[in-house]
């Protein structure tokens, strides 16, 4: 199970145009291609850049009574991503059928997340920007580095609904499936079984590590532009954390904004599974998976994978 961070698709401060976001997304599906000649992959991606530019857009068109609520914004995304991902991984020599499922996710209506909203979604602003938008759209904002970012609710995933169908493709078709983009569609069920879209945005890596151990899958990637979890992270004295147990991830304080959602979902799959899971840059996706690049979390002190090596040099 893979999950490919914002950097896939658009970096901080460039323009959102189709063309910058398929050049980054033909890097990574040429880094993912080794990995899909030896393995057999699932494949999620954020979309936080893509869902603000949809409810920017959509907020704007005066043709329209109320703007696109954020689950449709969110199903959109992934049939754009996942096209283009699906077109990439096919012209990096990926062979086997890929196939991009709109993926929704179960989440609960009453979850405390949506009376603290904190996931960031949208471009970067500069503080004025940011208070004359929250102002015209009714947005709540938050502190993202230097800038300021739209936040909504991000509550935790419960279930993925498509599942049985997910798993299908990978044993009957063994298909390379793009699935959980930006964490899932988020939906509620009533007591009848019937669903509603609601305003929230699930985190893709608690997404990632729910679907890799409904999967049984054999190991997470968490893939971004870093090349690891960083101890005293902005500071001058900054190392790299090569390998974590469960008691050691648990204890660490990591923005959540950033590094906490992606320990976070990391410790939930060792955890659940016994399985290391690991955090580095996409750039160096096969030394990551194999334990020689990266952040490593083990599920404990002795338990290294075979997979894993012992120590680095």
């Amino acid at each position: 199970m893979v999950a490919l961070g914002g950097n896939a698709l658009l970096q901080r401060r460039e323009r959102p145009d189709a063309v910058i976001q398929q050049h980054h997304i033909r890097a990574a599906a040429v880094a993912l291609a080794p990995l899909a000649a030896e393995h057999q992959l699932i494949l999620c991606h954020g979309n936080g850049p893509q869902i603000g530019l949809l409810a920017l857009e959509s907020d704007a068109d005066q043709s329209l009574s109320v703007p696109y609520p954020l689950d449709a914004l969110g199903a959109q995304t992934q049939g754009m991503i996942g096209y283009w991902l699906a077109q990439e991984l096919r012209n990096a020599g990926v062979v086997q059928p890929v196939v991009t499922v709109i993926t929704q996710t179960v989440v609960d209506a009453d979850d405390p997340a949506f009376d603290v909203p904190v996931k960031f979604i949208g471009a970067v602003y500069g503080r004025a920007d940011a208070d004359r938008l929250a102002a015209e759209r009714g947005w709540q904002i938050a502190a993202d580095g230097a800038g300021w970012r739209r936040v909504v609710a991000s509550p935790e995933p419960r279930r993925i609904l498509e599942e049985a169908a997910i798993r299908r493709l990978l044993d009957d078709a063994g298909a390379l499936v793009i699935c959980g983009g930006g964490g899932g569609v988020p939906v509620v069920e009533d007591s009848a079984g019937r669903l509603t879209g609601v305003e929230a945005v699930v985190d893709k890596d608690l997404t990632a590590a729910a679907i890799a151990v409904s999967m049984h899958a054999d190991r997470l990637l968490l893939l971004t532009d870093v090349p690891a979890v960083m101890r005293d992270f902005g500071t001058a004295d900054a190392t790299a954390i090569e390998f974590l147990d469960l008691t050691e991830a648990a204890d660490l304080h990591l923005p959540a904004g950033s590094m906490g959602p992606k320990v976070e979902a990391c410790a939930r799959y060792t955890g659940a599974t016994g399985h290391p899971s690991s955090i580095g840059a996409l750039r160096d996706a096969a030394a990551v998976l194999s334990g020689a690049a990266g952040t490593t979390v083990l599920p404990g002190a002795g338990g290294r994978d075979p997979l894993t090596p012992g120590a680095r040099s």
